[in-house]
């Protein structure tokens, strides 16, 4: 599907034009393009990407094979920019989709592969305006873009909640699911340092004010959209070290149960170990054993077992095994 608007002075006049008024638009210096590709047939990716703009094969080459990092290369008329947004339709896991920018000095093109949050906004925002919205195609991809950071705070929110979580059930009650969890959450929080990381390193490249097609007015938003990654990236490496602390409360709580465990088999051993000595010692089949004849022999041994019985819980709770 192509979405498409056009701006004159920073005003939408126009939208999701045909492709013959996309090429007279092209040619039209005095106006600004956006067009977005969403979810595109591989017809429409050679008219709009090919046909109208002329990219160079391996841009279009990196759209249709997604990128598992984002990145940013600098062509001679534009910048060809790889990030990732939050992925919503799959809600069982946290996980990203690609969103590809093409920034030009009076075109800015969106390609992505599934619905996007951050997209679907900004077109609605300059479906609904009627004054100002751009003035430039690097104010138009910063607002994208900043749409886009936004909604990892969603994710950051849960990910927090699924922490306090596991410190909960660490702390008060077992768990049998509980590795399975701790494992969730870690590839989470890997996969979005993964991602955070050289988005930042792209933004900054932007905020850093190396290429033509940022406008100087534009580099205090791009260097805070930067610091929002980075504080981003921040908070998910101390969720990692949480988790971490998390894991090693779970492994000592349970060595500490383990030891009480055997603490307490070794007790029981301990305790029923003169019941034991004495039944085996008076069990084996001697023919001269005088005590069993004496008329005093069971009661003396089972006052023996009793008061050895009763010695050996004392010690057991004098070392606090039971």
């Amino acid at each position: 599907m192509i979405h498409s608007f056009v701006f004159s002075e920073g005003k939408p006049v126009g939208r999701d034009l045909e492709v013959e008024a996309l090429r007279l638009v092209r040619a039209d210096k005095g106006l600004m393009l956006w067009v977005d590709l969403d979810d595109p047939t591989a017809e429409e990716i050679k008219t709009i990407l090919e046909g109208v703009f002329q990219f160079h094969p391996l841009e279009i080459e990196d759209c249709a094979t997604p990128s598992s990092l984002p990145k940013v290369e600098d062509y001679d008329d534009h910048l060809f920019m790889v990030t990732h947004a939050v992925d919503f339709t799959r809600t069982e896991k946290f996980n990203t989709t690609e969103l590809d920018l093409f920034l030009g000095k009076d075109y800015l093109v969106t390609f992505h592969r599934k619905p996007l949050r951050s997209v679907q906004a900004a077109l609605d925002r300059c479906a609904k305006a009627t004054g100002v919205v751009a003035r430039g195609p690097d104010r138009l991809a910063h607002t994208v873009l900043d749409l886009l950071v936004d909604n990892y705070k969603p994710v950051i929110d849960e990910l927090r909640a699924e922490l306090e979580e596991l410190e909960e059930i660490v702390l008060t009650k077992g768990d049998e699911s509980l590795i399975s969890k701790l494992l969730h959450v870690r590839t989470d929080i890997n996969r979005l340092r993964q991602i955070v990381r050289p988005q930042r390193d792209v933004v900054s490249r932007l905020a850093h004010g190396e290429n033509k097609h940022v406008r100087a007015i534009m580099l205090p938003y791009f260097r805070d959209l930067r610091d929002e990654l980075l504080r981003i990236d921040e908070t998910a490496s101390s969720y990692a070290d949480q988790l971490l602390i998390s894991f090693d409360l779970y492994l000592s709580k349970s060595d500490f149960q383990a030891n009480e465990g055997i603490k307490a088999l070794t007790a029981l051993t301990a305790i029923t170990l003169p019941a034991t000595l004495v039944g085996t010692w008076y069990g084996m089949n001697f023919e001269h054993m005088p005590e069993l004849k004496t008329p005093y022999g069971y009661p003396t041994a089972m006052a023996v077992t009793v008061l050895l019985t009763a010695a050996m819980w004392w010690w057991c709770k004098k070392r606090r095994w039971i």
